[in-house]
């Protein structure tokens, strides 16, 4: 008689799956919690430890490790010295083997967890059986996944057997399972030694969705969501309505996300491409959006608005009024819902935001060939961190603006110049080439807003000539980094226009 192994921490559709099997001619051996489960429902089950000839031992650690359970997953049936090994030991062969594991992943996502709670909770008999019966794919069908008992179920019940290319197929979902499992065990144990960067390092990611395309028709793509939850990431949002995310939506929603982050108070951020278009504070978030809105009315046509406020129903009537891909926020009023239900593209999420600023997390950014792998640019500059330079000191009131200029120019691509004016960005030059072509480009779109505007650059000016770009414009107080060996040649074209300079000595490179 064939014969079936099934062991399963998660006990969904175990059952079922049990009847199908016994319909289908197979004998059922199980252990433990799962032999009770399947005797309880009214099945006959053989106990492993009547297959192996010895009890289960050590709370449950060891009874699947056996040459009997191993010989049985193993052996190749076309081979005649395989099989007269295994009928001089009384091997009977497995031929279909049901296994989960104990659930890590959950456990070590627990608050306050213990290392010995973890450790208890690593499988070790679950995965070398399925390593087993996948390696030995020929003969021996393996499932990890409950979303193919039905299938597999109902064509051994019907007498159909399973292809080679399902049986292929089942058993690669089989080892991305184990590497997945043991990714995480990994990951985490070495997170508890404190090595920041391990020699070998392996990301472990789940599929959220199959998109249409990548970031052009050619190409194709998915978006992956990490193994463990991060706060106030898109892959943790909640999609109301609209059509399916795209690949170029995902990122500029996760810039947005990103920059939306950096303030506390109500505030708007518009993104176009990567880069902030509009950027709004307020005492209210309908007053923010309304700053971030004018800031670029245009380049907002087509982008992504993310607020950190809820929307209610006057909000959304104005947001409604633009073409928008993507409107974010932690949460809309019934009202807000109905009226956006009126444009059934648009897309609407809300997203939890994180508590706090500083996410353990990384940058993983894809080259050929490799990974760069660095620490989360959380860096935050505080009024007491900076140095002014120049003859005129900033007002408190222009230091309150540097430091909004500050966390906006951060997550605009380099180079980049922001002006901003009254808790708004009225002028943003990015991803130039050169600093002085970046300044120029935020002046020219500030026109005569950036007449007592402040300017914050990413990085310092190996020349005067975006300070002198600034005083043009009426700039009055500029932001920056400072360490250029030139330093003194800006310091001193600022205070021959009166202009107070505050260094932070800190820069904000965005490739």
């Amino acid at each position: 008689m064939a014969r079936a192994l099934l062991s399963v921490s998660d006990k969904t559709g175990i059952v079922e799956l049990a009847r199908k099997l016994h319909a289908a001619g197979l004998e059922l051996v199980s252990t433990g919690g799962t032999y009770k489960t399947l005797v309880d429902a009214g099945l006959t089950v053989q106990e492993v430890a009547a297959v192996t000839g010895f009890p289960e031992m050590m709370d449950g650690r060891v009874k699947t490790l056996h040459p009997k359970i191993h010989g049985g997953l193993l052996a190749l049936r076309d081979e005649p010295s395989h099989m007269a090994a295994a009928a001089s030991q009384q091997i009977e062969m497995i031929d279909v083997v049901v296994v989960n594991l104990y659930p890590f992943a959950a456990t070590i996502a627990k608050p306050g967890v213990t290392l010995e709670e973890a450790i208890e909770n690593i499988d070790i008999g679950g995965p070398s059986m399925l390593r087993a019966a996948a390696k030995n794919h020929r003969f021996v069908t393996v499932l990890v996944d409950p979303a193919d008992y039905d299938w597999v179920g109902e064509r051994l019940a019907a007498g159909e057997a399973l292809s080679d290319e399902e049986r292929f197929a089942l058993a690669a979902k089989v080892f991305r399972h184990t590497a997945d499992y043991d990714a995480r065990i990994a990951g985490f144990l070495t997170d508890k030694t404190g090595t920041v960067f391990p020699d070998t390092m392996t990301l472990t990611f789940q599929k959220a969705q199959d998109l249409r395309y990548g970031e052009n028709p050619h190409q194709r793509a998915a978006f992956y969501k990490s193994d463990r939850e991060v706060p106030g990431s898109l892959a943790g949002a909640t999609q109301h309505q609209g059509k399916e995310l795209s690949y170029n939506n995902i990122q500029d929603a996760n810039a947005a996300l990103e920059l939306l982050y950096e303030f506390e108070q109500p505030t708007a951020v518009a993104v176009k491409h990567m880069n902030p278009c509009g950027v709004g504070t307020g005492h209210t978030v309908q007053e923010a959006y309304q700053r971030a809105y004018e800031a670029d009315s245009v380049s907002i046509f087509g982008g992504i608005v993310a607020l950190n406020r809820e929307v209610d129903e006057v909000l959304a009537g104005k947001l409604a009024e633009l073409f928008l891909e993507i409107v974010i926020a932690p949460s809309f009023t019934d009202a807000a819902f109905t009226v956006f239900a009126k444009k059934k593209n648009l897309r609407v999420l809300t997203i939890r935001l994180p508590e706090g600023k500083n996410i353990r997390d990384f940058a993983v950014k894809s080259v050929r060939g490799g990974l760069l792998v660095q620490d989360l640019d959380q860096h935050e500059v505080k009024a007491e961190d900076l140095e002014v330079v120049t003859d005129r000191r900033p007002t408190d009131e222009e230091i309150r603006e540097l430091l909004f200029a500050w966390k906006v120019v951060k997550h605009v691509k380099s180079n980049a110049i922001v002006l901003t004016k009254e808790g708004r960005t009225i002028g943003i030059g990015a991803g130039q080439m050169n600093r002085v072509g970046a300044a120029k480009i935020a002046a020219e779109q500030a026109g005569e807003l950036a007449s007592g505007a402040v300017l914050a650059s990413d990085a310092f000016f190996p020349m005067p000539d975006t300070v002198e770009v600034a005083a043009k414009s009426g700039v009055k107080a500029i932001i920056q980094p400072g360490g250029s060996i030139r330093d003194k040649d800006s310091i001193a074209e600022a205070n021959r226009h009166g202009i107070a300079m505050v260094f932070t000595k800190v820069r904000h490179f965005k490739h």
